[in-house]
């Protein structure tokens, strides 16, 4: 349920047409499917109670009308509604998604809507082997190996025989299975944790609970009022409810649930100052925002920039081309990707900007059209977003300084190319340099010290053709550089702009990525490929750090990741780059820390940098960076965890062997921050060894707790 309440993007079938992609998720009360962005707005929804059948695979009439082949049957699956039994025929992004659905969604229109129910009522099914309703010893005993719980066999039979209460029958009906379960899955740690403020009674009171909330989680402002809101919506027991009391279970409901989460609740909202200049902000960024895949094939959508900004983002971006009728389009050049209007992605940029928080929306534009095309754009938005671009009212006291998120609220910032002073004011257009990221394939190949004009056009006819360019094409390209005679300069690249849209570029002029040591204005933006920031990280660490307390810096993927791939954003963090632009629509390790980051500060989008990186200098990369200030010490205690999974590169599959859980606890930060732990594997479930994680910038860190389940060859004593 929580997967699909967070939602996830699926492809909608139409039968005639291409699909749409949309973003779909249950709402908060489990009442009805919701999708984004539709014109129906509140009424895009699909009410539990009208479904009549969710039928997995490719069996509508919809899916009919496409040929064998053109989608996986076990990503589609199928929602008949309505009187009318109209269906929504969806094609997921796994297997593993369309089952989550199907399975969530059969089991809300049977009644079933917590997540312990149906994942009860999930698991008593699966183990009910013949199917007669009912679940004998054995069955029992089988799905205990298969959950990888490790009981005495005599504590299992005697906890069944308590549980079957109709007349010991000797099976367990579902009922009879929930109260087995209950017995079972009681955790003896809360369980004396609880006792420890209750006075060695078996429930916390308001005031009890006050205690533990206060001593043991270090909340404060914590009321008997809002105490006895907890009691009232943990507590399942409906006596305990009515005289004011937290039982075991209303306890382990409540340390399981959100409520309980070890994320500081005062974080959920914006807490941090917001009125420091945007260079001392870490901001959320996307590239090639309007990509649903891979960068050579995929498709565009509009939808893309509504479903980053509604997460959060906040710099998102736009490649602009000529199209035909005189209308610029945004696609990814030199490939095979679809192209999408350049004025729908401003209306649905527009329409989402500020739905998910009212802080500064920044626009990459990525700059190749033609000057009257140019003009086009400037016109769509200006009269598009109107007063979201009028920065006139904002002003800040000290000129050498960027303004704050909090002046420049509800504004859009145009990222871009701007004309030189020097030119007319009466000039309608004029040429500025073209060396900043307009052309990535052209910036990978300048690290290699190659001529961009043949290398770049060679990468750039291996990509038109529909083939993955490579390493190889990038050694192909440039041999010819060693070759006597060869060139060893290369002419500085130009483009014509349009004094109309150059107008539009106040805070975020694009530059060129000149050297760091060169103190540039405030205002100037510097983009940098992967390879070449970490080349300067590598090499001038505390120079580059020093560079973005003033000014802007963007770091985008190299070109060779063409199935949209994402580094690690951490190295640039360190350096107190603010623009760590990241692949969106490829989910993994990189992208959850990228929310991990800004899940802080109320999910704005802007996460203020730790003091040490907007004042004063350190080199991020030393053993000892901070000398002479003071070190925090993050203290964890692992005290027990159930359910864990099983290991990704598990070889079990589903032969349900026991296997003995450990959890992985990880600090990622500065590199002598880093550093990871692991409890030993053990065959009793747990371990409550304390480890010591010293931490020279705790600001910049991020903590990873992982469960898993151990391989049968890394069991140990």
């Amino acid at each position: 349920m929580g997967a699909m309440q967070e939602g996830m993007q699926m492809v909608k079938l139409r039968g005639s047409s291409k699909g749409l992609v949309r973003f779909y998720y249950l709402d908060e009360h489990r009442s009805c499917i919701r999708w984004r962005p539709s014109r129906k707005n509140e009424k895009a929804k699909i009410s539990i109670d009208s479904i009549q059948e969710v039928s997995e695979g490719r069996q509508s009439e919809v899916f009919q009308r496409y040929p064998d082949g053109s989608f996986d049957p076990n990503c589609c699956f199928s929602i008949y509604h309505g009187s009318h039994r109209e269906s929504l025929d969806l094609v997921s992004t796994s297997s593993e998604v369309a089952r989550t659905w199907v399975t969530g969604l059969r089991y809300l229109m049977a009644g079933i809507s917590d997540e312990d129910s149906l994942w009860l009522k999930q698991t008593f099914d699966e183990a009910d082997k013949n199917g007669d309703g009912s679940l004998s010893i054995g069955e029992v005993l089988q799905l205990l190996h298969k959950l990888n719980v490790n009981l005495p066999r005599q504590r299992v039979k005697q906890m069944f025989r308590e549980a079957d209460t109709d007349d010991h029958q000797g099976t367990l009906g579902f009922e009879e299975f929930c109260a087995f379960y209950k017995m079972m899955s009681t955790r003896r740690d809360l369980y004396l944790l609880m006792l420890t403020y209750s006075n060695h009674k078996d429930h916390l009171d308001a005031a009890g609970l006050q205690r533990f909330l206060q001593v043991e989680q270090k909340m404060t402002g914590v009321t008997l009022e809002s105490c006895q809101d907890i009691i009232e919506q943990f507590e399942p027991c409906p006596e305990n409810k009515s005289k004011g009391l937290l039982g075991i279970d209303g306890f382990t409901n409540y340390t399981r649930s959100p409520a309980g989460d070890i994320f500081n609740p005062d974080h959920h909202h914006v807490h941090q100052d917001m009125t420091q200049p945007l260079s001392h902000y870490f901001i959320t960024s996307s590239h090639n925002t309007y990509l649903v895949g891979d960068q050579l094939m995929s498709q565009s959508r509009v939808d893309m920039y509504a479903w980053v900004l509604q997460a959060g983002c906040r710099c998102v971006e736009v490649d602009c081309w000529d199209g035909p009728d005189g209308e610029p389009i945004v696609h990814h050049g030199y490939t095979l990707t679809s192209k999408i209007l350049f004025k729908d992605v401003i209306e649905t940029i527009n329409k989402y900007a500020f739905i998910k928080n009212e802080y500064p929306v920044i626009l990459s534009i990525e700059n190749h059209c033609s000057v009257i095309q140019q003009k086009k754009m400037a016109q769509y938005l200006t009269d598009i977003l109107g007063d979201k671009l009028d920065l006139s009212s904002v002003s800040s006291e000290d000129a050498t300084m960027l303004p704050s998120p909090q002046m420049l609220k509800g504004k859009i910032l145009v990222k871009g190319k701007k004309l030189p002073a020097n030119i007319s004011e009466d000039a309608e257009e004029g040429e500025v340099s073209d060396e900043d990221s307009a052309d990535e394939i052209d910036d990978d190949c300048k690290l290699l010290n190659g001529d961009v004009s043949r290398a770049g056009a060679r990468l750039k006819r291996t990509w038109s053709l529909g083939r993955m360019p490579g390493p190889a094409d990038a050694t192909a390209a440039l041999s010819w550089e060693a070759s006597p005679g060869a060139r060893t300069t290369r002419q500085k690249k130009t483009m014509k702009l349009s004094r109309a849209l150059s107008d539009l570029v106040k805070y975020t002029k694009s530059v060129g990525a000149h050297d760091i040591e060169t103190e540039g204005e405030c205002w100037q933006v510097s983009s940098f490929s992967e390879t070449k920031a970490h080349q300067i990280l590598q090499q001038k660490p505390a120079q580059y750090l020093r560079f973005n307390q003033h000014q802007l810096s963007r770091i985008y993927p190299s070109s060779y990741r063409v199935d949209s791939s994402n580094y690690n954003p951490q190295p640039f963090w360190n350096a107190g780059c603010q623009m760590v632009a990241l692949n969106y629509q490829s989910e993994g390790r990189m992208l959850q820390l990228n929310r991990a980051k800004f899940s802080a500060n109320g999910g704005c989008g802007y996460v203020l940098k730790p003091e040490c990186m907007c004042q004063g200098v350190f080199n991020p990369n030393s053993e000892d960076p901070l000398p002479g200030q003071l070190k925090k010490q993050l203290v964890l205690r692992i005290i027990s965890g159930q359910q864990l999974p099983k290991p990704r590169d598990s070889m079990l599959g589903d032969r349900g062997e026991i296997i003995d859980p450990f959890v992985e606890v990880e600090i990622i930060g500065l590199p002598v921050d880093c550093s990871r732990e692991q409890t030993r594997v053990v065959d009793d479930n747990g371990e409550a060894r304390p480890w010591l994680f010293p931490e020279a910038a705790p600001g910049a860190a991020l903590g990873v707790v992982l469960g898993w389940g151990s391989r049968p060859e890394w069991c140990g004593p």
